[in-house]
């Protein structure tokens, strides 16, 4: 059976004792986990990664099927699921074993998905999915927190804090966690206050970095280097990234030039495209030409050379290089 997350509060979670949480989104997935399961089982949760279950199930079904005079119910928890796991969940379905809450935790599932599929057809099974956070969900979360604390904040601040949160509920999560403290027995925040208390969740991804680049967003690009403080050590670790992907590129410029069907292309790269990846990376083979990239990969090796020839300037001159990458227009 199929329930969206914010009606999750309607189920009775000890009648549906199976529940499958799936989708990209692993900020609200985790959320929900804690508010809604473990907070009610602190001394009886049993978290597993998949392949832990899968090498050992004997002991797994008898930690699931042994009771104790200390625990009336458990929660299982069961991390990275796959399709893998179907018939072990089957058989867990068939016993139907009493006091116990089974959650699984999978990343994106596709409809064709077997366990997926079972948890949608079941009357006894709920399946829940997770999309990922756009800046409108987010700013709801934020203007409904500040309207509970009964604390103006303006669309600035709003803004800010969605952007420190990268597009991510648990980065959201962290970062409202520290205006929590903050705004304790206080009755206005300021954006310097924000400005202040609010990090970039993490370094903003090498890959991230370079697929930019290649997609031509220069204000993205440009917004990556500068809120990064890159070491000398990052520059050959970016420089390679880019030379890698550089080279993946070359070869779908390839086939796309041969068959001038890029959904094919996509389809058939290997390795295979994540699902994440495929709109910026069907972008990417219509900016660059086959010619085009191959003469970018003879510039980043040229690159690479200079910079390990000067150290004292590599983050400079790679910044230099990057930034003109992704201004300058392929003919």
């Amino acid at each position: 059976m199929i329930v969206k997350s914010y009606e999750l509060s309607k189920i009775d979670i000890k009648k549906n004792c199976l529940f499958l949480l799936f989708g990209a989104n692993e900020g609200h997935k985790k959320q929900i986990i804690n508010e809604k399961f473990k907070k009610f089982y602190p001394q009886s949760t049993y978290v597993y990664e998949e392949t832990e279950v899968l090498n050992n199930q004997e002991n797994f079904f008898n930690n699931i099927l042994t009771k104790s005079f200390f625990e009336n119910e458990k929660l299982i928890i069961i991390n990275r699921v796959s399709d893998k796991i179907n018939n072990i969940i089957k058989e867990l379905i068939e016993k139907n074993v009493a006091d116990l809450i089974v959650v699984l935790n999978a990343s994106a599932l596709e409809k064709k998905s077997k366990i997926r599929s079972l948890f949608e057809k079941s009357k006894n099974t709920i399946c829940i999915p997770f999309y990922e956070d756009n800046n409108q969900t987010l700013s709801a979360i934020i203007e409904n927190f500040f309207r509970e604390s009964k604390i103006p904040i303006s669309q600035q601040a709003i803004n800010l804090i969605v952007q420190r949160s990268r597009g991510d509920r648990q980065n959201l999560n962290n970062e409202m966690d520290k205006i929590k403290s903050f705004v304790q027995n206080k009755n206005k925040v300021d954006i310097e206050d924000l400005l202040k208390l609010t990090n970039l969740a993490e370094n903003y991804s090498v890959s991230e970095l370079i697929d930019c680049c290649l997609s031509k967003n220069k204000k993205r690009t440009i917004n990556i280097l500068n809120e990064n403080n890159y070491s000398l050590e990052d520059c050959i670790l970016i420089i390679r990234t880019f030379l890698i992907k550089s080279k993946k590129l070359l070869k779908l410029c390839y086939e796309y030039n041969n068959n001038k069907d890029i959904e094919a292309v996509i389809s058939s790269a290997k390795p295979a495209i994540f699902w994440k990846d495929k709109d910026i990376t069907k972008q990417q083979i219509k900016i660059w030409s086959f010619n085009n990239i191959q003469n970018l990969i003879y510039k980043i090796s040229d690159i690479e050379l200079l910079i390990k020839k000067n150290n004292y300037n590599s983050i400079n001159i790679l910044s230099d290089f990057i930034i003109e990458q992704a201004t300058t227009t392929n003919n």
